[in-house]
């Protein structure tokens, strides 16, 4: 059996798009179907690469799609089983993108090799979020904030360090303060997702909490709010916040280009933060969003920081 043929059959049972085609691209052609993968899946990706250098673009691309495909092979794919073997496969691809890269097939692995090249991309940042892929199919609920704590270590804080490596800031201090902002970030969005992770058998308030406040999961199921249940959700999210700013002060370390879309992550969480408080906390009746008012002077905000870094430099 070909090195090709074993690679399209590692990827077997994964979403269509994700197969391994039959020949290897070439750069260009990678890195415009990762181009393709991160234009088209997801609107708000697409709106930051617009903020960031156009020489790094491409770096982001096949990072996203790196990242795009390893969470499709895992959410995407019923059987726990089948999607842990993709995981495996996609985490055998990495490693072949760094050892032997003139193996690599798959257009992603095409694409991010150069990415790796380039910039020097520690191995660890890519292996830490599939390993972080991997735990959610098997590890459903949260005990404590600590273990949420070690979650995010894996599932948002390599992206952090990832835009940081790629922009040439290799400082550990940089990259604590950028930890915070993504955990920050996951935390806000599992606090303001509550119904839709309990309906897919997910549970991210930590039972300690729910604990010390009386709360039960059967509140959570039946969307019962209490002023219990209220008090429990302000406390998260002041936390949240508090760690969420902390971590802002990053943006006083860096070049004014990159400081400009480290704030409008940083604002996009207070938004969901806002938009959680706006509703009295009370994330059992639907699901806070950030408005559209709200989005579009986050993204005109964005870019008057844009021009002004643009004319300073």
């Amino acid at each position: 059996m070909s090195e090709t043929t074993v690679a399209q059959h590692a990827l077997l049972g994964a979403p269509p798009e994700y197969l391994t085609p039959f020949e290897r691209p070439t750069l260009d052609e990678a890195q415009a179907w990762c181009h393709q993968l991160a234009t088209s899946h997801y609107e708000n990706f697409h709106v930051a690469t617009f903020f960031l250098p156009r020489k790094v673009q491409p770096h982001f691309e096949s990072i996203y799609a790196y990242c795009r495909a390893a969470d499709d092979l895992g959410d995407e794919v019923a059987d726990p089983a089948v999607a842990l073997r993709l995981l495996d496969a996609w985490g055998s691809m990495l490693d072949e993108c760094y050892d032997t890269p003139e193996r690599s097939i798959h257009p992603v692995f095409v694409a991010l090799h150069e990415t790796v090249r380039g910039c020097g991309v520690p191995r660890e940042l890519f292996a830490d979020l599939l390993h972080a892929f991997r735990i959610g199919q098997v590890k459903t609920t949260y005990d404590t904030w600590d273990e949420l704590l070690v979650y995010s270590h894996y599932s948002a804080n390599p992206v952090g360090r990832l835009v940081l490596w790629v922009c040439g800031y290799k400082e550990e201090s940089f990259a604590l303060l950028s930890d915070k902002v993504c955990t920050a970030l996951q935390l806000a969005n599992f606090w303001q997702d509550v119904v839709e992770d309990a309906e897919r058998g997910r549970r991210y308030i930590p039972a300690e909490d729910m604990l010390r406040f009386g709360v039960d999961e059967g509140q959570i199921e039946g969307r019962v709010f209490t002023p219990e249940f209220r008090a429990m959700i302000e406390g998260l999210v002041v936390r949240t916040r508090g760690m969420l700013h902390e971590g802002g002060e990053i943006s006083s370390h860096v070049d004014k280009e990159l400081a400009v879309i480290l704030d409008m992550f940083r604002k996009a969480g207070d938004a969901i933060l806002d938009g959680i408080t706006a509703q009295d906390f009370d994330v059992l009746r639907g699901r806070p969003v950030v408005t559209r008012v709200k989005k579009v002077f986050l993204l005109v905000d964005a870019l008057v920081a844009k021009l002004r870094a643009g004319l300073s430099r």
